[in-house]
């Protein structure tokens, strides 16, 4: 079965960016957890504790979560409340579906006095006569049981029935526990027997069969499903057991399924270093412009930690190790390990390696930087002549008919009006000025 531990702990906790100490809420649920232990130790700010769908058989190591406000228990195989005295602030309990036979533990629970809200559905105690009404009566603080309000009423007819109901608890449990051991003598019958059976069918397939592991397995699984169950808290721990068993086996064959892979070739036979680019990062290598040094320039990611960068330089290779991946890189000429340097850019976070040369490059020659100097500044002492910018024309847009188009219904009146003046004009023309004649006024 599975233990309770810091690792499992700190998994869980990723909501408080794994901090254990300062937890206020966990989920263990499902986990196949059959003991609860640590978690009262090093989780005392805990509100919310869910250890639903587990193999819990005691309630124990909880009474110093004293800030604890909801316990969830669902879903075990705990027989008796008990130990819940130091949650003083507790407000809410859930043990559905549990094999809690003995209703008379359910008084532990008075020292709970901030407890409203109580759940027993799926227990063997919630099938007794009277197991509500001894469970308001018990229990006076509670506001809920099962889901369901507690009114006035039917706390006071409890009371009044209490000594009935706490006799009727007390003969129903007897009964339980006679079914009980009866169950338990079937259990083991049956295990009895289908154990022989499938033992003697496990030899009889060794004799006829050569895969005899498997088959072994398959059969052995046929039988136990087939064998009858009775709902008791060890066939759910061989229930679990049996699933844990087959997980174990897929994993393992999933494994051999998926071999590992090989390992990384870094040298061929005579000892010369490969050209490896396994972190796939882009670089430079620049032995072209300085003639005393190499530089390579590797375009690390700009804000991983410089802790997880390795550089290894060689007088024959460089390797560069970014998160367990490598680049690896032949030399062109033999460098000085010594003389070497290793900068990363703040800025950008690119690792720049220079490594000196053990004897300086003669067909290069390094540029002087006074010439490069001079030859900028004539660049900027040159007039450069700026053209004005061009401006756009803008062109407006006509709203209705243009100037341009005639209406060709007046045609006939332009050429009467024109005739009209053509004959004005002859008249003038033909004028005579009488000097007898006076001037109109």
């Amino acid at each position: 079965m599975v233990k309770i531990t810091f690792e499992l702990i700190r998994k869980r906790s990723e909501h408080n960016e794994g901090e254990i100490s300062t937890l206020e809420e966990i989920a263990l649920h499902q986990e196949n957890i059959d003991k609860i232990q640590l978690i009262d130790r090093h989780c005392r700010h805990l509100k919310i504790l869910l250890l639903q769908n587990n193999l819990i058989s005691k309630i124990e190591n909880l009474s110093m979560l004293k800030r604890l406000e909801y316990l969830n228990l669902a879903l075990n195989n705990i027989e008796v409340i008990e130990n819940l005295e130091g949650l003083e602030n507790l407000k809410k309990l859930d043990l559905t579906i549990n094999f809690i036979g003995n209703l008379q533990s359910v008084k532990k629970l008075r020292c709970n006095e901030h407890l409203e809200q109580l759940i027993l559905m799926g227990n063997p105690c919630a099938d007794y006569e009277y197991y509500r009404q001894y469970v308001v009566a018990a229990l006076p603080q509670l506001q809920e049981l099962d889901m369901q309000e507690i009114e006035r009423s039917e706390r006071i007819k409890a009371l009044q029935i209490y000594s009935r109901a706490r006799d009727d608890v007390i003969e129903s449990y007897k009964h339980y526990e006679k079914t009980k051991l009866a169950q338990r003598a079937r259990r083991n019958a049956a295990h009895e027997t289908t154990e022989t059976i499938t033992q003697n069918t496990a030899e009889e397939q060794i004799k006829h069969t050569k895969n005899t592991n498997t088959e072994d397995d398959e059969s052995e699984n046929e039988g136990f499903w087939k064998q009858p169950s009775y709902h008791t808290p060890e066939d759910r721990v061989a229930i679990a057991k049996r699933y844990m068993k087959i997980q174990e086996k897929k994993n393992r064959s999933s494994d051999k399924s998926n071999p590992p892979k090989p390992a990384l070739r870094l040298f061929a036979a005579d000892g010369k270093a490969y050209n490896i680019n396994q972190a796939k990062v882009p670089f430079k290598l620049n032995d072209e412009d300085d003639p005393d040094f190499i530089t390579l320039d590797v375009s690390v990611y700009k804000y991983l930690d410089t802790c997880y960068i390795d550089v290894d330089i060689n007088p024959t290779y460089v390797r560069v190790t970014i998160k367990d991946k490598i680049l690896q890189l032949t030399l062109p000429c033999e460098v000085s390990v010594e003389r070497s340097n290793v900068r990363r850019n703040t800025i950008t976070g690119s690792l720049v390696i220079a490594m000196a040369r053990f004897t300086p490059c003669t067909t290069i020659v390094k540029i002087d930087e006074s010439t490069t100097k001079k030859k900028s500044d004539e660049r900027k002492a040159k007039v450069i002549t700026v053209r004005p910018p061009e401006t756009s024309r803008r062109a407006l847009l006509e709203i209705g008919p243009s100037k341009d188009i005639r209406d060709f219904l007046k045609v006939t009146e332009d050429s009467a009006k024109k005739r009209v003046q053509k004959a004005e004009k002859k008249d003038l023309n033909n004028f005579e000025d009488n000097l007898d004649v006076p001037p109109l006024e």
